[in-house]
């Protein structure tokens, strides 16, 4: 009978991973990042003791999934598979770790795991893909070493050269500052005028600034960059109306809009950022104690 083992959230799993790539570079004197991922995961088993171990990391040309993780008949070994024909080697970097977030955290809750494109941008859903994300990037981006990098205000170029330094993608590199910073911004995803889903910081959500992806179709609002099919990137920030984006922001407040446009995906990365107390909160109905279902993030 198997031995009951550690439960381990994706945080403590990564930085366990961390301090031991740490450890390992400090020795050897070899390069801290990128995160070399295939060869943690076929040490990793060792690492946690455990004794059904990643045995393969096999590149693939499969349409169908980024990524998967099977077992083999006996449960005793895993097989670590990734789509080669990704379009960098950042969201190879990306599908490798969330395969590996999937092994430490889940292996003994699922038979196997195939993983699509929409399961590695999952980060605020409550679900295995949201924690196998949550691990990669802890994994890949350290929290400690990432606030050391952003010590300046935050724009594109910022993201670039972390993206550059950890070996990922720029939504990935952007999506960690959204969920580690105390400012107020808000991060979205855009095709054919829509938005496909969008990620606000602690800060902007308890200032009402969000937008409900999941239960509505929002469109992109006229008058932002965003909305401007002449401008395909503004990395540095353009200063806006708040009330472009967030009808109910206080009146005279600013937004700093950045923008990217990847031809190749035919989608558009937006970048938020808000003063830290700027309101978006609509405004109570007072006559029925509820706020109106018209507003643009009622449930």
């Amino acid at each position: 009978m198997r031995v009951k083992q550690e439960v381990w959230t994706p945080q403590k799993a990564a930085i366990r991973l961390t301090k031991i790539c740490d450890h390992f570079s400090a020795q050897h004197g070899s390069d801290r990042f990128p995160v070399e991922v295939p060869k943690v995961a076929l040490e990793t088993a060792n690492l946690f003791g455990w004794d059904d171990p990643i045995t393969e990391v096999v590149p693939v040309d499969i349409k169908s999934f980024e990524g998967a993780l099977f077992p083999d008949d006996d449960r005793r070994k895993w097989m670590l598979l990734y789509n080669e024909k990704l379009s960098s080697p950042g969201r190879i970097r990306f599908t490798q770790a969330h395969e590996l977030g999937h092994y430490i955290l889940h292996r003994l809750k699922r038979d196997s795991f195939e993983c699509s494109g929409d399961d590695m941008l999952s980060w605020e859903e409550k679900s295995i893909e949201a924690e196998a994300d949550l691990f990669a990037s802890f994994l890949l981006m350290p929290l400690n070493d990432f606030r050391a990098q952003v010590t300046t205000d935050v724009d594109m170029e910022v993201l670039r050269f972390c993206a550059i330094r950890y070996g990922v993608s720029l939504t990935a590199t952007a999506l960690k500052w959204i969920s580690s910073t105390d400012e107020s911004a808000v991060l979205i995803l855009s095709r054919d005028g829509f938005m496909k889903w969008a990620f606000s910081s602690n800060a902007a959500r308890r200032n009402g600034a969000f937008f409900r992806t999941r239960s509505n179709t929002i469109p992109i609002p006229a008058g932002s960059l965003a909305a401007d099919p002449a401008i395909t990137q503004e990395r540095k920030g353009k200063e806006l109306p708040a009330s472009v984006w967030f009808a109910h922001a206080d009146a005279g407040a600013s937004v700093r809009e950045m923008k990217i446009h990847s031809e190749q995906y035919e989608y558009v990365i937006t970048l938020l950022c808000l003063g830290r107390s700027t309101s978006a909160w609509p405004p109570y109905d007072f006559e029925n104690w509820k706020r109106r279902p018209t507003d643009p993030w009622w449930d």
